[in-house]
């Protein structure tokens, strides 16, 4: 351990010696011996054991139970209990947000399913599985737009039939052409504006969703997955729906 910082000492002093140096010369270049990265190569004794508190420690927090599911919480269909799930605490937890900050309710929420990377079975759900399921720091984002523009959001999903989660959202098409489009159970109103809950990655334009760019854009500094744990531990055994939002009749 000791020769290692030896060794990134010498490496600093030299790099600061190479920012006062001119004219730049080229050194003697060597050809090294390439060093695989596999189970072949042993593990630093020193490392490992300096280390290992704070993994036990981790290891301890990762496994902290957090709520229960008594059916396994999969990706599966177009209305998928996880999916669901998700896009509803999206929703809950942006709305929150917009009455205390905005004055305003959110009306609906929509999120992607290749954002959820993983299933979550039957049982105990611990802290790492809500990292596993969102590995990602996307934060949740506001969207304001006029009714008028959400027209591009339904055609989205008519041409994709793609099962995005939603939330207060139901949209149904017939063999590609979309037949139906509700916010909170009532048509759109044209003039209206209207506040979609989504991810910084979809409002910016992610999995082709350029519709949201015809939108004002607030940032609520809600990160997805600190979210989704804070309503896992507010559960002590989550319910879940699986209440059709997205009916993509005659779907191929």
């Amino acid at each position: 351990m000791k020769n290692k910082f030896l060794l990134l000492g010498i490496t600093l002093v030299a790099l600061s010696a190479c920012k006062t140096a001119s004219p730049l010369q080229v050194a003697e270049v060597q050809t090294w011996k390439n060093i695989s990265i596999n189970n072949e190569l042993k593990n630093d004794e020193e490392f490992v054991k300096f280390i290992e508190p704070y993994k036990q420690k981790l290891d301890k927090e990762m496994n902290l139970k957090i709520s229960y599911t008594n059916v396994d919480l999969t990706k599966q269909g177009d209305n998928s209990n996880l999916g669901n799930l998700l896009a509803d605490y999206t929703f809950d937890g942006a709305d929150e947000w917009a009455k205390t900050n905005l004055k305003k309710n959110v009306d609906a929420a929509l999120i992607n399913i290749e954002g959820i990377r993983t299933t979550i079975g039957k049982g105990d759900i611990l802290l790492k599985n809500a990292f596993e399921v969102m590995p990602f720091e996307n934060e949740i984002i506001i969207v304001k737009m006029k009714g008028s523009d959400l027209q591009g959001l339904f055609d989205y999903y008519a041409k994709t039939q793609v099962n995005n989660p939603v939330s207060h959202l139901y949209i149904e098409t017939q063999n590609g052409k979309l037949t139906k489009s509700l916010i909170n159970g009532k048509t759109v109103n044209p003039e209206q504006e209207y506040y979609i809950a989504t991810s910084d990655y979809l409002a910016l334009g992610g999995d082709n969703m350029k519709f949201f760019a015809k939108g004002e854009m607030i940032s609520t500094g809600i990160k997805m997955r600190d979210l989704f744990i804070d309503y896992f531990k507010k559960s002590p055994e989550v319910k879940t729906s699986t209440d059709i939002r997205l009916n993509f009749i005659g779907k191929k």
